[in-house]
């Protein structure tokens, strides 16, 4: 066989296993899309579950999901930044980065029921907070932060060195380099990993049930009251994510409309993840292409 032969084969089977992703990725969101738009409207995309037939709508749940967000990127950003700053730019060779690049490759690998155990018994527990908003955050944060770390020290790593090098001839000292040259040069790749490590926060569950908890108390969305138990803004208290109550509604199976609260539930966090992916990728190439000049 030459070179040429081998050359076709081999760029024959790349394309074969690109497209039997497509197709399988494809089929499954269709089908799921397909089935769960139906259930799609304004009433169960605003209402909680008591008020849209007999399951009810996702509203409250929706807004748990995104105010879990904001909570866990609260810490996760700060924190990532900080951690990938620290290994891209001041870490040597030396055993103790390697025992912290140990410990981040770890906890990127653990298994979101594990966190979620981690969280029952030292957020949850330990804290006296029981199930609550915050639990759930610093779980999310737990499962979210190697990530992030990753993200922010590769995309300072890919900062040329000639510009450090300038910053530092022209007389600027490490840091100003750090916060005037080399995180303006990796804002790109900061804001797409931060996109997208928010975006898994819509599809955690296990690690919820244990710290966030599988229900909701009654909201009033008018009072802003954070300290009030009723209050939608209120940290401390427990909350039912989408994706719990995708999970919830299917185990428990009590609502005559299951089925229908289920597809849609399940079709509305999958559009909200797609968004979260496609919203990476647009500001990524956007920010680029500003900061670049092409």
């Amino acid at each position: 066989m030459n070179s040429r032969i081998a050359d076709r084969i081999a760029t024959v089977m790349f394309w074969a296993g690109a497209l039997v992703v497509i197709i399988i990725l494809g089929s499954l969101t269709g089908y799921v899309l397909y089935h769960g738009g139906k259930s799609i409207s304004w009433d169960f995309l605003t209402k909680p579950p008591q008020v849209v037939r007999a399951g009810g709508g996702i509203g409250p749940q929706i807004f748990n999901s995104f105010y879990l967000l904001v909570l866990s990127m609260a810490y996760t950003i700060p924190m990532g930044l900080l951690g990938g700053i620290y290994l891209a730019e001041y870490a040597g060779s030396n055993r103790w980065t390697e025992i912290v690049r140990l410990s981040i490759e770890t906890l990127n690998s653990l298994p979101s029921i594990v966190v979620g155990l981690f969280g029952l018994l030292v957020f949850v527990n330990m804290t006296g907070w029981g199930y609550s908003l915050i639990s759930g955050a610093l779980a999310l944060t737990v499962i979210n932060l190697p990530l992030m770390i990753r993200i922010t020290e590769e995309s300072i790593r890919g900062v040329p060195a000639s510009l450090r090098e300038a910053s530092l001839a022209l007389g600027a000292n490490r840091w100003q380099t750090i916060i005037k040259v080399v995180l303006p040069g990796a804002f790109p790749g900061l804001v797409s990993g931060a996109i997208i490590t928010s975006g898994r926060v819509f599809g955690e569950a296990a690690a919820l049930l244990f710290t966030a908890g599988m229900s909701s108390p009654a909201l009033d969305f008018s009072n802003w009251n954070i300290f009030d138990s009723s209050s939608p803004l209120n940290p401390f208290r427990p909350a039912e994510t989408l994706a719990v109550h995708i999970w919830k509604v299917n185990t428990e199976g009590l609502i005559p409309d299951l089925r229908r609260v289920a597809d849609g539930s399940a079709a509305v966090l999958i559009l909200v993840v797609l968004g979260f992916n496609l919203a990476a990728r647009y500001l990524g190439r956007k920010i680029y292409r500003r900061m670049s000049a092409t």
